[in-house]
């Protein structure tokens, strides 16, 4: 899923080519992606995009008159800015907003239709849709505290929860978390200040090292290259390739359609979480510790 480095980079591009412009049709090839009846997609017709923002993990396009197109991109969803002359790709293509500087394919891989496109009216429909997860670039060392602490969850869940951070999703919990050095199983209720203090740095820091590196590699073009899993990423997706760190293996756990990619050394100290599905097969045969697995 596209989380806050991508949609950020996704907003500035789209902000470079369409703020001013005038949205000249949204051309639906699949109705299911529309979520929204009130108002009609035909009022946002012939309105004037006055800027593109982030709200969370969507993608805000504000028209004239206060009208909202929000893009939720999922998992699978993402854009593609047409070439003069160039058609929509074929069966992925769920919606082709067709602006007076040209046109956006939103599109969504594989067979799940997750992906959403709301027509809001007014800062109040806009705020139905926020989940409402503060952004770790907007508050203080002490409010982030507060927030990660409020509720005792695993640090993961926290992370990733929308409800308390913004923006957060699988791949970037699993780099914050590395880089701060501690496990995604232990409750925020049994950190330490120390822990919760390095945890804010790592999360703002990995964050805007990677918007940055995503705005680089995208230049002036527009992203192409949206995906959850980089070969430059410290853990996630990295499942038996060395920590770079400490060269130790990468673990993982795997859970409903997720897995969440840590390194024992660094993380946990040496502790090999346990997997439910492969402990289980497995049981005492199971490693307990990252020196069992070398």
């Amino acid at each position: 899923m596209p989380e806050l480095p991508d949609v950020t980079v996704y907003c500035e591009a789209l902000a470079a080519r369409i703020t001013g412009a005038r949205l000249e049709a949204v051309e639906l090839a699949n109705p299911f992606v529309l979520r929204t009846a009130v108002p009609p997609l035909s009022a946002a017709s012939g309105r004037t995009v006055t800027g593109v923002t982030r709200q969370a993990k969507r993608i805000v396009i504000a028209l004239e008159g206060e009208l909202y197109l929000v893009l939720h991109l999922m998992i699978a969803g993402r854009l593609r800015w047409l070439a003069p002359g160039r058609k929509p790709p074929g069966r992925i293509t769920l919606a082709t907003l067709v602006f007076s500087t040209g046109r956006i394919a939103f599109t969504e891989a594989g067979t799940k239709r997750r992906a959403a496109l709301h027509l809001v009216q007014g800062s109040a429909g806009l705020r139905a849709l926020d989940p409402g997860g503060l952004d770790v670039f907007a508050i203080s060392a002490d409010a982030f505290a507060a927030q990660l602490t409020r509720e005792n969850h695993t640090l993961k869940r926290a992370l990733t929860d929308p409800k308390l951070f913004s923006g957060i999703g699988n791949a970037y919990s699993d780099e914050i978390l590395h880089r701060a050095r501690l496990s995604p199983i232990q409750l925020t209720g049994k950190l330490s200040a120390a822990d919760v203090a390095r945890l804010y740095v790592a999360a703002r820091e990995v964050l805007q090292e990677w918007t940055d590196r995503l705005r680089e590699q995208a230049g002036e073009d527009f992203p192409v290259e949206v995906t959850a899993f980089r070969p430059e990423m410290a853990v996630h997706g990295r499942f038996g390739k060395p920590c770079p760190v400490c060269g130790a293996p990468v673990q993982r756990i795997v859970y409903a359609e997720n897995e969440c990619n840590y390194c024992a050394r660094c993380q946990t100290g040496g502790v090999v979480l346990a997997d439910r599905a492969l402990s289980r097969l497995l049981h005492k045969s199971w490693p307990r510790s990252i020196d069992a697995l070398e």
